[in-house]
Order: C-alpha cells, then structure tokens, then sequence
C-alpha cells in the first residue's frame, strides 16, 4: 500500500499541475486592440502659374588688355632722360614723352640736309639759265628746225630737279628723326615693364618696355553647346551682343562690373570642346567716368553671367522640387500623389524651368516641394498650397483614438459627436 502511494502521488501531483496551467493558458483574458488613424504627411506645394524667367549663362574667364605693345624705338642714341611715368605700374597718357635720347647727332643731320637742299636750289638755278642761253645761242646761229632736248639741256634740268626733291626728302627724313629721338606714347596706357635706364644706348632693335593700354580690358568666356541656343551672339558687321555681369574677388569682398560681348571665335576650341566668346569692359580703370568702384588687375580670375533669351509661357519650380531623373511629384484634387516625368528646357544650381503644357505640367496643377523619401503613387497627404492648406477629409480612428473636429481628441477616445464620424475641418500644419 505504501508503495502504490509513493508511485500514484508524483503523478497526481504532476497531472494537476499540467490541468492547472492548461486552464490558466486557456482563460486569459483576450488582450486590448487599438487601431492607428492612417498617417498623412503635410507637405508643402505650390501651384503652377506660368510666368517669364530670364536666363543668364555663367562662365569663368581671366581679365587680359584689349591692346599690349612691346616699345621700341625708332632711331638709335643714348638715353638722357626717362618720364618718371616709365616705370612698372606708371599710368601715361597718349603723346606723352616717355623717355628722350641724345639730339646732337639728328640735329648735325638736320642742318647738312638743310645744306643740301640750298645747294641743290642754287644748281637747279643755274640750270635754267644755262637752258635759256642754249635757247638763244640757236636762234643767233640762224639754224632752222625745232633744237633737241640735248640742246635746250633738259636733262640736265630734270636731273637738278631731281636732287632738289632727295635734298627736300632728306630735311624731312631729318626733321622726322629727330622728332623720334622723343619717344612718345601710341596710346594712353600703363606699363607692364621698364626694361632700359638713362644712359643706356639704344637701337631701332632694342625693346625698351611694354605696355598696355588701359581704354578696354576683356576676358574670354567658354560657353558650352548647351548654352549656344540660349543666346544670341553677334555676327559680323551686327552691333555688339549680350550685357556680361563679370564678378570678381578683391580680398573678402566680391566687386562687380559692366561688360558686353563683341565678338565669337572663328572655330569651337577642340581641347575643351567650347566656343570662346570675348566680353569687353570699358574704363576698366575709371580714368573717365570717375567711378569708386575698385579697378581691374589683369590675370584677374573672374565669374561672368552673360545675359541669354528670356524664356516665355514656363514654369519656374526650386531644384528640391525635381527628384534625381526628371521626376516631379504632382497633388491631385484628391490630395493623393502622382509621380510624373518632365523634361526641363533650362536648369541652373537653384532651379529648373520647364516649358508649359509641353514638359509634362500644366497650369493649375499642384506640385509638391517637400522632399519624400519614399513616394507611392495614390499615398494621400496633407499639402500647404503656396502658404494655404485647403480643406481635407481627415479619416476617423479606431476605439480610444477618434479624432473630432479640427483633429482634437474626444472623451474617451470617441469623437465630439459620435464615434468614428470624420470632421472636415482643415487640419492645421
């Protein structure tokens, strides 16, 4: 009997505890459910209007003179005095006398020809008398018959004649070198190097400086085959072309200046594959307007817009706006989400423009300007039209989360006036 008993009682002891916790699995209490509101993402938008957008094609280009020169004079000598505006960085002014060489030489010149031409004066003279009396002498001798040239001595006349005009030829000559012992300056400029002193003698090969004039700088600007269709360049014998706002970096500050373009390279540049444009700036250095803006150096790296076509009857939308591809989100009346491909005509770092009606948008048409990570087409949202957020139906939530008018939570999880009714308040962002 012990036995039976020590056998029976673990069993019994583990039977009831297998009973036990059956029951306890099989009546527990059936846990809480709640069912979450479907989510709509606010976002903002913007509707579509069509409007004008002025293009401007950005380039970069460094700052060179329009005209340089390498100095050189024109007859030899020894330098005896130098402009104190013949040094490197000197401003000088058309037909100012920049430096002088030694005259005594082109004077001694000027008074031999002189000498020449009052000898040449005197036998030309007595030329003509020796023809007149040859003249006389044939008609005393009662000759008849026209005499000949050699007679009435006019060869020797011409000759006369002749060295008169070499001897007048050689004062001018004369006068001319000596003028050019003062070297005067082409044009109003400034000088680049000095590259002779007083004292130094000089030849007609020496180069004695150079210089640049300072009337017009210019830069030249690639311009990309994409750019060539936004804008008109000028052709031969037209006026100039487009303004250029050129922007350039003095220190910390960013200066600016006024430029046009003039003229096209002949021929596309075949090692960057672009067409080089040259845009003028003129007064660079205000010699004439008196402006204070700052002045042009020239090796100047400078950022260039040139002004393009003014685009009509398109869309102006913010980069964010475009997805990577040329995808734009569009909101329908619905407030569900389209995605729609477009074709931009012009895009720059900021924004895209796209032609109205033929690049995949229409007037009126909402598009969406905040940025989604995952857009499906059809998923509702909650857009801010332009500022303005319309009005939406806000679907109802689930027990303990009913939304009533304006979005507001009710008593006890239930909405205002019933549980489960919507509210067509707009939802405010």
């Amino acid at each position: 009997m012990n036995l039976l008993f020590r056998i029976l009682t673990p069993l019994v002891i583990v039977v009831g505890a297998l009973l036990l916790a059956w029951h306890l699995i099989a009546s527990k209490p059936e846990p809480k459910t709640f069912s979450m509101p479907p989510q709509i993402t606010k976002v903002e938008a913007t509707r579509l209007k069509p409007t004008s957008y002025q293009v401007y094609l950005d380039s970069q280009g460094t700052i060179r003179p329009r005209t340089t020169t390498t100095l050189v004079p024109e007859v030899t000598g020894r330098i005896v005095e130098v402009s104190p505006n013949f040094r490197d960085g000197g401003f000088f002014e058309k037909d100012e006398v920049l430096l002088r060489l030694e005259k005594v030489d082109y004077e001694t010149a000027l008074v031999v020809a002189e000498t020449g031409v009052a000898e040449s004066e005197r036998a030309l003279q007595e030329e003509k008398i020796r023809a007149d009396q040859a003249l006389e002498n044939w008609r005393r001798l009662g000759k008849g018959g026209n005499p000949s040239d050699f007679v009435l001595r006019k060869p020797q006349l011409a000759e006369a004649e002749a060295r008169l005009r070499a001897a007048n030829a050689q004062v001018k000559q004369a006068k001319r070198d000596l003028e050019r012992t003062d070297l005067k300056a082409p044009f109003a400029g400034r000088i680049v190097e000095q590259m002779v002193d007083v004292g130094q003698f000089v030849s007609q090969n020496t180069e004695l400086g150079r210089a640049f004039a300072t009337d017009i700088m210019e830069v030249r600007l690639p311009l990309t085959n994409r750019y060539l269709s936004f804008v008109e360049l000028p052709s031969p014998g037209a006026a100039a072309g487009p303004d250029v706002l050129i922007t350039g970096k003095i220190g910390r500050a960013s200066e600016q200046w006024q430029g046009r373009v003039v003229r096209v390279d002949s021929s596309i540049d075949e090692a960057s594959r672009q067409l080089f444009v040259v845009a003028e700036i003129k007064d660079p250095y205000h010699l004439r307007s008196g402006e204070a803006s700052p002045l042009l150096k020239i090796g100047m790296f400078v950022d260039a817009l040139v002004k393009g076509q003014e685009l009509q009857n398109v869309f102006v939308l913010p980069r964010k706006a475009v997805r990577v591809g040329g995808e734009v989100i569009v909101i329908d009346s619905e407030n569900k989400i389209e995605r729609r491909q477009v074709d931009p005509i012009w895009s720059e770092d900021e924004k895209v423009i796209i032609a109205a009606g033929e690049g995949g948008l229409n007037a009126g048409e909402v598009v969406c300007l905040t940025p989604l990570a995952y857009p499906a087409n059809g998923a509702p949202v909650l857009p801010t039209i332009d500022g303005i957020t319309p009005e939406v139906e806000q679907p109802s939530g689930g027990p303990g989360m009913g939304y009533g008018k304006k979005g507001t939570k009710g008593k006890d999880g239930k909405g205002r006036k019933g549980e489960g009714k919507s509210s067509k308040e707009p939802q405010r962002s």
